[in-house]
C-alpha cells in the first residue's frame, strides 16, 4: 500500500483570514533551482514577482526559513508562500452567524460572497471574513455555496473533525431545503422530482443536461404565487437530492421558470462591473438539518433572509438587495 504523504504544518500565519499558499515540488521534473520550478508553476505572475519574493525572503521551507533563489530542486520538497492578495470590492452585507460551538459554526452568507477563497475572490470570502470577525485561524468551510447563492454554510472549527462532516454531505446525511422567486406558470404541474443527467466541462461557466444515466435530482414544490398583478411570480421550495454544480439552477431552466436574476441560465448574460450588487439570483439556501456526527445532536437550522423579488418586486428590478429578517 502506498504510503500517504505526511504535510507538514503551515510555517506562515493567516493573512487576513487566508492561508499561505502551499506546493509540493513534484516527484519528477528537468528544474535545477526551486526558483526554476516556482517560474513555471506561477507563469502568470512573472519571472519579476517571483524573483521579488525570494529577494524579499517570502517563499519559506517547513522550518520557516527563507528559501533562497538558487536552492537545488528537491522533489517532494515543500515549499509556502503568501500570493498578492487582489483588488477586492467589500461585499456590504452582513455576514450573520447562526449557530457556533465548539465544533462547528453556521453561517447565513449573503449573495455575492463566495463561500471559500478562489480566483480574484480570496479575502472577500465567507471563511476569511468568519476566521477574521470570530478569530477562529482553523475554521474551515464542510461544504459551498455558490458564490451568487444566498444562505445557510456549515463550518468546522477543528481539523480533526472536518472529515465527519464532509462525510455527511458526501453521504447525503444532510437534509437541505432552498427557495426560489421565478416565474409563475399555470400549466406547470408541481410537486414534482425532477430527474437528469448534468454536466459541466472544466473551464465553461455553465452546466448542462445531456443524455444518460440521471447524477441530479430535485424536488420541486409550488410554496404560492401571484397571478394577477405581481408580474406572476411564484414562490418555490426545492430540495435536492444530489449536488450536481448549479443542479437547481439548470432543473428550474429546464422547467420554463429560470429563477430570477440568474445570469447564466437560460442565457449567459454580460459579467456586471465589480461591485455591482444590484438584483441578486433570486435563490436562497433557507434550511439545513443533519445528525451532528460528533456529539450526535439533531440540528435544525434556518435562514432567516427574505428574497426581495418575493417581498417587493420593484424594490428587487431597482437594485435593492436581499436581507436579513426574523419574521420568517
Amino acid at each position: 500500500m502506498r504510503r500517504k504523504t505526511r504535510i507538514p504544518p503551515a510555517p506562515l500565519p493567516q493573512r487576513h483570514g487566508v492561508d499561505p499558499v502551499r506546493v509540493r515540488l513534484p516527484a519528477a521534473g528537468s528544474w535545477a533551482t526551486v526558483r526554476e520550478h516556482l517560474v513555471e508553476r506561477l507563469s502568470g505572475a512573472g519571472a519579476g514577482v517571483v524573483d521579488g519574493m525570494f529577494d524579499a525572503g517570502l517563499v519559506v521551507g517547513a522550518d520557516g526559513r527563507a528559501v533562497p533563489a538558487d536552492a537545488p530542486y528537491v522533489p517532494g520538497m515543500f515549499v509556502w508562500f503568501h500570493r498578492e492578495l487582489p483588488d477586492e470590492v467589500p461585499v456590504p452585507f452582513p455576514l450573520e452567524v447562526v449557530y457556533r460551538d465548539e465544533h462547528i459554526v453556521v453561517a447565513d452568507k449573503p449573495h455575492f460572497l463566495a463561500t471559500t477563497p478562489r480566483g480574484s475572490h480570496v479575502a472577500e470570502t465567507a471563511l476569511a471574513r468568519l476566521r477574521r470577525e470570530l478569530d477562529i485561524p482553523t475554521l474551515a468551510a464542510a461544504h459551498r455555496l455558490d458564490r451568487l447563492t444566498a444562505g445557510l454554510v456549515l463550518f468546522t472549527v477543528r481539523p480533526e473533525e472536518r472529515g465527519a462532516y464532509q462525510t455527511l454531505f458526501r453521504d447525503r446525511l444532510v437534509h437541505k431545503e432552498y427557495e426560489a422567486v421565478a416565474p409563475y406558470d399555470p400549466g406547470l404541474a408541481l410537486p414534482r422530482t425532477v430527474r437528469s443527467r448534468i454536466v459541466k466541462d472544466r473551464g465553461e461557466l455553465t452546466a448542462r443536461e445531456v443524455t444518460g444515466e440521471p447524477n441530479a435530482v430535485s424536488r420541486v414544490e409550488l410554496v404560492a404565487h401571484r397571478p394577477d398583478g405581481a408580474r406572476g411570480l411564484a414562490r418555490y421550495r426545492l430540495v435536492p437530492g444530489t449536488g450536481q454544480t448549479h443542479q437547481l439552477r439548470v432543473h428550474m431552466t429546464a422547467l420554463g421558470v429560470p429563477i430570477l436574476g440568474d445570469p447564466l441560465y437560460p442565457e449567459v448574460t454580460a459579467p456586471v462591473p465589480a461591485g455591482d450588487f444590484r438584483r441578486p439570483l433570486q435563490l436562497l439556501a433557507r434550511a439545513v438539518e443533519f445528525t451532528d456526527p460528533v456529539t450526535g445532536e439533531e440540528h435544525r437550522f434556518r435562514s432567516g433572509r427574505v428574497l426581495t423579488a418575493w417581498a417587493s418586486y420593484d424594490r428587487w428590478a431597482a437594485g435593492a438587495s436581499d436581507g436579513p429578517s426574523h419574521d420568517q
